[in-house]
């Protein structure tokens, strides 16, 4: 009853917010010179008039809310308008089909889908029959296409302050295990299930997050990740308005490395292909360098590595390299973290997949210090963090506040902690699968060391068991063969077979100085010898670190990338495995023909 008593839910935390904060800046979005600021006093006006909206519209408590949009204002407005009256939003990934599209919003059993503009609307006008209990469209954007749609001005516009008095009442009776938001999973290994946090879950996260790393105004947060993701709604949306920060949202992904150095955020959240596209970028221009600045750079980043090392370990670096460390820190990182947008930052985290370590030193040459994390939608975001502090590269940090961890007979990663999703929405069996006795079976395989430190090893599911019987998980190897500069997406394929073979895809830009300074046709590149030789000594360095059996013996450059919009990424950039896999299945079976043909003589 004492812990319920301090769970302060995010439409309440967000009044408070801005009856504290006023006049000071909310949110800003990116103009045609400059980022536009909104005040505190007229965001909480913006909410609620979308919460005024939705009562017009007859919005019950219960109801579900779907959100169909990039990362903009109104997203976060309908959100948190939609948690004001009783209603439960449900994100869906800006970059979804219409048929996923058209699962969600029937799934969920929403009555009100926001949607950003003509182009998402299209994904699921003709299928107005298909929707199940969806009454009505909004459209943040441009004109309602037909009657059942209705422009964002005329929703913020419907009802008036005689429901004012309905919001505060509905408000003031949000109960903490009520559900406050359904997070789908983005099926990289089946449908999409929709987790449900209640609301007591997701304010104890946000405790959490200000206890293990601290935030206020005056912190800077930039909102680029898929707003349907738990991990950006927790930094953008409930993070956001307990802290008071300054949030911008970008305009899109690819204009990340152009706002960086506008916004100089204090605090950021990155997938590993976000770091490894930096890293990527600066080795490039660091390789560019000759002569003396060459040399400093080396000398530089060897400075870096070996200090953050030390301070890893908990040991104090020596006087000497205190010093050192202060002169590249005027010669070499102050201008790298200036031109890059990070010379602000202090707090840098990586999540929803494995990083290679190599990422993560490199950065911290450049003393850019990245921290590691761990979670999942099922357990409201962070699981496990590396923090100032208690930092080892390699592992994903110790267990939060308040969260407990075993690791099963199996090497399955066990969780328990008060934040734990209530169940899959309308999926008893999937639920009474993943929570026993109140224990999350995460899908993750791991370990824990000595000191409590977490070191995530794959995902059972994709457990890899050779034809030998030995069991390999790939997504260590594969985020070691990502961090080879020449390389962009690597997938190890080892399921029954003899050996481990490797579907690779090429960094686009390493590639294109590559051909250049070897005066390749960029046209015929990935088929050039001296390409596919830098490729294999790319992947036996990784094989080096490898057992016997988890080396990978063969490899097959893939024409094109791996993308989004082709099925085999994520929303948040991951691999979808199976399809990959079904895509290839020729090309695969190719690279282990030669082995069946000379073993049968």
């Amino acid at each position: 009853m004492e812990a319920e008593q301090r769970i302060i839910t995010t439409p309440a935390n967000f009044l408070a917010t801005a009856a504290r904060e006023k006049d000071a800046a909310a949110y800003f979005v990116r103009g045609e010179t400059a980022w536009l600021p909104t005040s505190w006093t007229a965001f909480e006006q913006q909410v609620r008039r979308a919460a005024r909206g939705l009562l017009a519209l007859g919005v019950m408590p219960g109801d579900k809310i779907s959100i169909l949009a990039y990362n903009r204002p109104e997203w976060v407005i309908m959100d948190l308008a939609a948690m004001m009256v009783g209603a439960i939003p449900a994100g869906i990934y800006f970059t979804a089909a219409p048929a996923e599209v058209a699962f969600i919003v029937k799934d969920s059993c929403s009555v009100v889908l926001a949607v950003e503009n003509a182009a998402q609307y299209a994904k699921i006008a003709a299928k107005q029959n298909e929707l199940g209990t969806l009454r009505r469209v909004v459209i943040m954007e441009g004109k309602a296409p037909d009657p059942w749609v209705i422009e964002w001005r005329a929703f913020s516009e419907l009802g008036g302050a005689a429901l004012d008095a309905e919001i505060e009442k509905r408000l003031a009776a949000i109960a903490p295990r009520q559900a406050g938001t359904l997070i789908y999973t983005s099926g990289t290994t089946g449908t999409p299930k929709a987790v449900e946090l209640s609301h007591a879950a997701l304010s104890r996260c946000v405790q959490v997050l200000q206890q293990t790393t601290p935030r206020g105004p005056a912190d800077r947060v930039i909102s680029y990740l898929p707003l349907a993701h738990i991990a950006e709604q927790m930094l953008s949306i409930h993070s956001f308005v307990d802290s008071g920060a300054k949030l911008y949202f970008a305009k899109s992904v690819q204009d990340l490395s152009a706002h960086l150095p506008e916004v100089r955020p204090t605090l950021m959240f990155g997938v590993p292909r976000v770091w490894e596209k930096l890293v990527s970028a600066l080795r490039e221009k660091l390789g560019a360098a000759t002569g003396p600045k060459a040399k400093i750079a080396e000398w530089a980043q060897a400075t870096g590595r070996e200090w953050h090392r030390l301070e890893r370990e908990g040991k104090r670096p020596p006087a000497v390299l205190d010093i050192q460390k202060r002169i590249a820190e005027k010669l070499v990182y102050s201008k790298v973290k200036a031109a890059i947008g990070l010379d602000a930052a202090r707090l840098l985290f990586s999540g929803a997949a494995p990083i290679a370590p190599e990422v993560l030193e490199f950065l911290a040459g450049l003393d850019v210090v990245v921290y590691e994390l761990y979670g999942q939608s099922e357990t409201c975001g962070p699981t496990t963090s590396n923090v100032p502090g208690a930092n080892r590269i390699g592992s994903v940090g110790r267990a939060v506040p308040g969260t407990q961890l075993r690791i099963a007979e199996d090497g399955e990663v066990l969780v328990f902690d008060n934040k734990l999703f209530t169940g899959y929405a309308g999926r008893p069996d999937a639920t009474a699968e993943a929570l026993v006795d109140g224990w999350l079976y995460s899908g993750d395989v791991g370990r824990l060391d000595e000191d409590g430190y977490l070191y995530i090893t794959g995902r059972k599911k994709d457990l890899i068991i050779t034809a030998g019987g030995k069991n390999i998980s790939p997504a260590p190897i594969e985020a070691a063969l990502e961090a080879v500069p020449m390389i962009e997406h690597a997938v190890i394929v080892g399921d029954r077979r003899p050996f481990c073979t490797a579907l690779i895809t090429l960094n686009p830009d390493h590639l294109a100085g590559f051909a250049k300074t070897h005066g390749i046709s960029h046209e015929n590149a990935r088929h050039h010898a001296a390409v596919h030789g830098e490729v294999q000594r790319g992947v036996d360095e990784v094989n080096a670190e490898q057992s016997r059996v988890a080396a990978v013996r063969k490899f097959l450059i893939l024409p094109g990338r791996f993308g989004v919009d082709t099925g085999e990424l994520t929303p948040t950039l991951k691999i979808k495995r199976a399809v990959i896999l079904e895509k290839y299945k020729t090309e695969i079976e190719a690279l282990y023909e030669r082995e069946k043909v000379s073993s049968a003589f």
